[in-house]
């Protein structure tokens, strides 16, 4: 297992590192050797570009929290926070160091989050779990952009021994919070990996989308591949607006080659988040995956769209929306799972979002999912639409099944099905996209095989557009 300053210098620039309160000590305990309380930071470079690192350093006490290593974190915060660096965090914090921070006394001086809390998304926190993190480090991933974590550690609140004393409950730490609750559970989790090298990987690559703070533009990629109509697009998306498809192999035919960076892919996995190149331009991708269930949405994958859009309006990239949803999944446990709450979340942060907002409509776009994807009068910059796409209320089969239900009853079981399927062929003929684009609620039907050049223009010329900093959705909380 790496030690915090093996994970630090694995990920700076070779001999880039500086460190910062090197002496401090752990507090009335000045008998002991507990060099750094527990906690180490300075500042260093990441591909050149400075950066400020902190973690927990289990050879002091577990990396438990006191309050001479929590002033250390916060103060380093500070430091990023003024010179507008990134502020990566490797955690593995054994929760509160008792007796230190038991009385009043002690636990009065352990600082709180409110300078983390304000940062109004001003510079991009980043969070590694690296081993078991319980109290500090965990309490930082749930404030943190980005959050990538290591398999086999856990990451909770309370340890599940705590838990125990405290409740009786027995729970291992894989099922408290191993990076598969994180990842599909609670959404905490946006990236999970198997080995050391994989969390600086994924950390490096995260960053490499981002400014390192909201008033600076982000990196240019200097490659950004071909940029030409894609005949085989279509092979990829079939007609029948009802068949399922992965769209991240759209995705990645769209993008600039190899700079698809999923994030979240096992939570809310009806919608697939990322962040991306076109044209060379750092952008985030919000899409609908029809290979599971049908690219509904639900109030997880709502969830996960608000994240990325509080990101990238923070840091000045454009948002692209692929659209081809049937719309939100319907069903008592969406609902009780405050669909409402979601969905109209969801439509606010895309509203308020200051970056360009581009959507392509690809097949179909149906009820309160056609906008809550970006579609008309919703606050887009632009609304493209694919030849031979759809726009309705709801999927014209289950119309069908709703506006004919009398009439199908009455048939012979045998002839529902195809009376069915002639009805919705009927209702089918009004959700033709050149109804909308006729009256400018679409602004331009295009061929799909001209998708990547299109975003390429697009983002290209609405890309460099900026509104000053902090923007409307960076004091947006990271949860909700």
């Amino acid at each position: 297992e790496r030690n915090v300053r093996q994970w630090i210098d694995a990920l700076l620039d070779r001999g880039s590192f500086d460190e910062l309160g090197t002496f401090a000590w752990t507090a009335n305990h000045e008998d002991q050797w507990l060099p750094g309380d527990g906690k180490i930071g300075g500042f260093g470079a990441l591909a050149h570009r400075p950066i400020t690192v902190a973690g927990d350093d289990v050879t002091v006490k577990r990396a438990t929290s006191s309050f001479v290593g929590n002033d250390k974190v916060h103060r380093l915060f500070e430091q990023a926070m003024r010179a507008g660096t990134p502020f990566v965090y490797f955690g593995a914090c054994g929760g509160g160091r008792i007796p230190d921070i038991l009385g009043a006394t002690g636990f009065t001086q352990v600082r709180g989050y409110e300078a983390i809390a304000r940062r109004r998304r001003h510079i991009p926190l980043v969070v590694a779990i690296v081993g078991d993190s319980f109290g500090a480090s965990s309490l930082l991933a749930g404030l943190a952009d980005f959050t990538v974590q290591l398999s086999g550690t856990c990451l909770a609140v309370t340890s599940p021994r705590v838990i125990e004393i405290a409740t009786g409950e027995q729970i291992t730490p894989a099922d408290l919070g191993g990076a598969a609750v994180h990842a599909e559970r609670t959404g905490l989790v946006d990236v999970v990996v198997d080995d050391a090298d994989s969390v600086v990987d994924a950390v490096r690559r995260y960053l490499s989308y981002l400014p390192s703070n909201a008033d600076e533009a982000a990196p240019v990629g200097a490659d950004c591949g071909p940029v030409e109509p894609d005949p085989g697009l279509l092979d990829l998306v079939p007609r029948n607006r009802r068949a399922g498809y992965d769209m991240v192999t759209v995705i990645e035919r769209v993008v600039d080659p190899s700079s698809f960076f999923p994030l979240g892919t096992r939570f809310g996995r009806s919608l697939v988040t990322g962040l991306a190149r076109i044209g060379g331009l750092s952008v985030g991708v919000i899409a609908n995956q029809p290979s599971y269930q049908a690219g509904g949405l639900t109030p997880d994958a709502c969830d996960k769209a608000v994240k990325l859009m509080c990101q990238c309006d923070s840091f000045g990239l454009p948002i692209v929306m692929l659209q081809d949803t049937p719309g939100f999944l319907v069903g008592s446990r969406p609902e009780h799972d405050r669909l409402v709450a979601k969905a109209n979340t969801m439509q606010q942060a895309f509203a308020l979002a200051s970056v360009p907002k581009i959507t392509v409509l690809m097949r179909k776009g149906f009820g309160l999912g056609y906008y809550a994807m970006g579609g008309n009068d919703v606050g887009g910059d632009l609304l493209y639409a694919w030849a031979g796409s759809e726009i309705g209320f709801m999927d014209p089969v289950t119309g069908a099944n709703v506006v004919y239900a009398d009439e199908l009853a009455e048939l012979p079981p045998g002839e529902r099905a195809e009376h069915r399927q002639r009805r919705a062929a009927e209702l089918a003929k009004s959700t033709a996209v050149e109804g909308p684009a006729g009256r400018m609620k679409v602004d331009e039907i295009i061929d799909p095989v001209d998708t990547r050049p299109v975003l390429v223009q697009t983002v290209r010329r609405l890309g460099r557009r900026r509104s000053p900093a902090p923007r409307p959705l960076a004091s947006w909380p990271t949860a909700w």
